[in-house]
């Protein structure tokens, strides 16, 4: 299937061979944990001494613990558990954590639900009228109180004059648990990886409001990550691990047949259990939001984007810790640049993309402007963190746990 570089054998022999050569490796039954199980079925990871062992998990909480316990050595997980790890604020022992790399951009949802639409509560300014005038609030659901899609959802209301901490309810449900909380009316929208929304859709659970890639433009999403440790213990391992899923990341993009391939892949039974029709069109980036409304997205899911996607950029990390400012859950600024330079493995994911010719950008540090005009490149983080009217920096924030 794949063909590797000349120089790939000099990384599994001799002094930079793997020290471990069995990983467990987690995954959540999400679109976007593809890398991982492309590298492990499909033959990238024998070329470099590595067997690896898919585990897929229940939750994200359970991700979290077995990864910080070591039942994990290394996990598809999302940004803000890794540093909320790191930071000592996921309800775990704070722990020090490493970003290998990023595995995908783009690709999540937020979705409301049948009941809505049948209010006609169909775009964003009707979403704010009718918040603001119902006596009772709506209970909107992310996947993890620091991860990825709690920051998403909050984000996204927070630009449109809503509240997320004050105005509506935010709950805990994992990824595979929301459609059933949908279709049971204990939820009336969320914020959650494919193919999730995209089966609510289809079964007529509800329709999209709106994508993450609308709300930041080729964002970081789900890392390969790990503890400190398991680096400093492993290095040629987790360097290896790093090759094998950047050449597995570089196979799905490198054709539409690919990414139908591997849509085919994830929808089996021990990955995503999920029908293929629910997975592949917004793998290519074909979305319909179930109002009648279709569009090819320029800014779909990627997992590789010739290296773009999986640098461990400094400022992706440092944003989520802008958030987490924001939002209360840390009390006072940390210091954003040098918990970033901890957590973020460059040196180790440079050596892995020079080893394969893959373009390393020359700049750990991004420049983006978001849904509400924002431009984040990471040079003022805690003023950035300040900067937002709607905010919750006094107090510390109480999310309700679902498992």
């Amino acid at each position: 299937m794949n063909t590797l570089p000349n120089n790939t054998l000099a990384w599994v022999a001799g002094s930079d061979a793997p020290e471990k050569n069995t990983i467990d490796l987690g995954f959540m039954a999400l679109t976007d944990c593809a890398p991982l199980v492309v590298a492990a079925t499909q033959g990238f990871a024998q070329p470099y001494g590595l067997t690896l062992n898919l585990k897929r998990q229940s939750s994200w909480a359970n991700l979290r613990d077995k990864l910080v316990s070591g039942e994990l050595d290394a996990a598809h997980s999302l940004y803000g558990l890794i540093y909320a790890v790191q930071l000592g604020i996921s309800g775990s022992v704070s722990t020090d954590m490493a970003v290998l790399m990023g595995l995908n951009q783009n690709g999540q949802s937020i979705n409301l639900s049948k009941a809505l639409q049948d209010a006609n509560v169909t775009s964003p300014e009707a979403l704010d009228q009718y918040v603001h005038q119902s006596r009772t609030k709506l209970t909107f659901a992310q996947t993890f109180p620091t991860g990825t899609h709690a920051m998403w959802l909050y984000y996204w209301l927070a630009s449109q004059g809503i509240h997320p901490l004050n105005d509506v309810n935010s709950v805990v449900v994992p990824p595979p648990q929301m459609v059933a909380h949908l279709q049971a009316g204990r939820i009336d929208g969320c914020c959650v990886g494919e193919p999730w929304c995209a089966s609510a859709v289809n079964q007529g659970l509800g329709f999209t409001l709106a994508t993450t890639q609308a709300i930041w433009p080729d964002h970081p999403e789900k890392v390969l990550g790990c503890t400190r440790e398991f680096v400093e213990q492993y290095p040629n391992t987790a360097r290896a691990l790093v090759m094998a899923v950047l050449e597995a990341s570089r196979f799905i993009e490198q054709n539409d047949e690919n990414r139908r391939s591997t849509a085919q892949l994830l929808s089996g039974s021990d990955y995503l259990n999920t029908p293929v029709d629910c997975i592949e069109p917004r793998l290519m980036g074909d979305y319909a939001d179930g109002l009648g409304n279709h569009w090819h997205d320029p800014h779909a899911v990627r997992f590789h984007g010739a290296g773009e996607v999986n640098l461990p950029y400094l400022s992706d990390g440092m944003w989520f810790m802008t958030q987490f400012r924001r939002w209360g859950l840390l009390r006072e600024d940390p210091d954003y640049l040098g918990i970033a330079t901890q957590v973020q493995q460059l040196k180790l994911y440079s050596q892995a993309a020079a080893a394969l010719g893959i373009a390393v950008p020359e700049s750990a540090m991004r420049s983006s402007q978001l849904i509400d005009g924002r431009v984040w490149d990471g040079s003022d983080p805690t003023a950035y963190a300040h900067s937002f009217k709607l905010h919750a920096l006094a107090d510390a924030v109480p999310t309700r746990v679902s498992r």
